[in-house]
């Protein structure tokens, strides 16, 4: 077994641009439910909006990569606005279930043959690379940093991403030690006691789900920027990945969901590595394929033992859950 490539590949992927888009999207969850208590199972839809809505502008409208950035804001802007008019009265499981259908509308609307033109339906997009390159000012080649060695287009997408997640920490930092993020932690204990004080809390809610989803489409921004854009991707189960990053680190948390990303994604890469090489050496009674598959079996295991014995995370308080009484 070649433990060597095994921790390599696991290294790697812990400063890759899907962990760093997790840490963005998993952040922007945690002030949905960490902060505002909103049961948001659609941040894959906020996602796709970001990925699609950066590389639709730069192929299809000739934008540069900073304006096709600021396209995917507003697409997740929009989109928060939609999603919350109808829903934010929901609580609960009501809220979950519609917006696990509102992400997933979004999806197959991306994958429908009727924006073919735009979105090149099932088969995705890509190609749209250049624009964002040539910003680089990272000198050509191969350079390393402690055990992570990359190119200099690598390094580009991983900092500017690192950049990004550093802006969202600072402003839910700032934005949860203001008033207005004090007023937003009551409405996640006792919104009708917020409400008998004369706050407008479906304002409230409104605008955590616009700041939450606009961090979310950032990240996957950064998830896209080396790679192409497929409507697969997005499926409901990038949602419980988030959830898994989010939930591993800490809800209520600034730096849990970073925490969390960076783990959830060092064990899915790592047990990606392990598993089929255990397979490949006989020690597992099954194919090497079926054994990479079974990591997320040891993953959903694992996420149903954090929640019953410490649903806080590892970094929260577990009086800042709102379903642990």
């Amino acid at each position: 077994m070649n433990w060597g490539s095994i921790l390599d590949n696991t290294l790697s992927f812990m400063l890759s641009p899907e962990t760093i888009g997790f840490m963005l999207a998993a952040l922007g969850l945690a002030v949905h439910f960490g902060y505002a208590g909103l049961l948001n199972f659609g941040m894959a839809g906020f996602m796709a909006i970001g990925a699609y809505g950066y590389a639709i502008s730069i192929l299809s409208f000739g934008f540069p990569w900073w304006a096709a950035m600021l396209v995917s804001i507003v697409g997740a802007v929009i989109f928060a606005i939609l999603l919350g008019i109808p829903t934010l009265k929901l609580r609960g499981d009501y809220l979950a279930i519609v917006t696990i259908a509102a992400a997933e509308i979004v999806r197959l609307l991306f994958q429908s043959r009727v924006f073919d033109e735009w979105t090149n339906s099932a088969d995705g997009l890509g190609g749209y690379h250049d624009s964002f390159r040539s910003a680089n000012p990272i000198p050509e080649g191969t350079f390393g940093i402690g055990p992570w060695e990359f190119t200099s287009d690598q390094w580009w997408s991983r900092l500017f991403g690192l950049f990004l997640v550093a802006l969202g920490l600072l402003l839910v930092w700032l934005l949860m030690r203001s008033p207005w993020g004090r007023v937003l932690k009551g409405i996640r204990e006792d919104e009708d006691a917020v409400r008998s004080l004369g706050k407008n809390v479906y304002l409230y809610k409104m605008q955590a789900l616009i700041i939450g989803g606009v961090l979310g489409a950032l990240g996957g921004v950064v998830i896209a920027l080396p790679s192409a854009v497929i409507p697969q991707y997005y499926l409901p189960s990038l949602t419980f990945f988030v959830w898994t990053a989010l939930l591993l680190g800490g809800a209520a948390t600034l730096f849990g969901p970073i925490l969390g990303a960076v783990l959830y994604w060092g064990v899915m890469a790592f047990l990606a590595g392990l598993l089929p090489a255990m397979a490949n050496e006989g020690w597992l009674p099954m194919s090497s394929t079926a054994a990479g598959n079974f990591r997320f079996v040891l993953v959903g295991l694992a996420l149903m033992l954090l929640v019953a014995f410490r649903p806080q995370g590892l970094l929260g308080n577990k009086k800042e859950m709102t379903f642990v009484k």
